[in-house]
């Protein structure tokens, strides 16, 4: 196995370090499967990232990503690799979800994480990728939420996706509302899952 770069060393203990920091708590353990996708939610701030990077590093979980493959080139080649990077071509022929789902079915272990509100400046309704990414690639998908406010986190169970986008994530809104009742994204999440509100992407006619 091939040593990590220095520079990804650094930028591991720097992470680890604003999480601690931070003074962060997470509640929940690493699912006992060896793939799966990690749902990130809320996401309303930068330091998200840093959270949910850093518990999962507590956790014993080594978090992957998806990037652009033009960002695996040298000199940065090493580096995006030993962060957890997984290099997408989206000029080839097929689809994002495909690709994602090929290589996932390559790796021996995958802990992908994911923040299927897409941005910070989502009203909290979940874009689809990641479940159908999930559902192709036949595993789980694992809830983590966080409280930037008070510094608390916590990891759920792994869903195995059913087919049915709105029936689990209805299973999802349940579990996020439980552990932050406070917030309104939830509420909101809960009603896509009744088909109250349109997905995002999606019109009616």
């Amino acid at each position: 196995m091939t040593k990590p770069t220095i520079l990804s060393r650094i930028v591991w203990r720097i992470l680890r370090g604003l999480y601690r920091w931070k003074g962060y708590r997470i509640s929940g353990q690493a699912p006992e499967v060896k793939k799966f996708i990690i749902v990130g939610a809320p996401h309303t701030s930068n330091w998200d990232f840093v959270f949910f990077v850093g518990a999962v590093r507590e956790l014993g979980i080594r978090p992957s990503f998806v990037g652009k493959h033009t960002l695996f080139k040298w000199p940065m080649t090493r580096f995006m690799y030993d962060m957890g990077g997984i290099p997408i071509d989206r000029t080839k022929k097929g689809n994002y979800v495909e690709s994602v789902v090929e290589a996932i079915g390559k790796a021996d272990d995958i802990a992908l994480v994911v923040a299927p509100e897409g941005t910070r400046t989502s009203d909290g309704r979940w874009r689809s990728g990641f479940y159908h990414i999930a559902h192709g690639a036949g595993i789980p998908i694992v809830p983590a939420w966080v409280n930037n406010e008070t510094g608390d986190g916590g990891m759920g169970e792994p869903l195995m996706p059913s087919g049915d986008f709105h029936a689990d994530v209805a299973i999802l809104a349940e579990f996020y509302r439980k552990h932050r009742p406070d917030c309104e994204r939830f509420e909101l999440l809960a009603k896509q899952a009744r088909g109250e509100v349109e997905d995002p992407g999606r019109k009616r006619d």
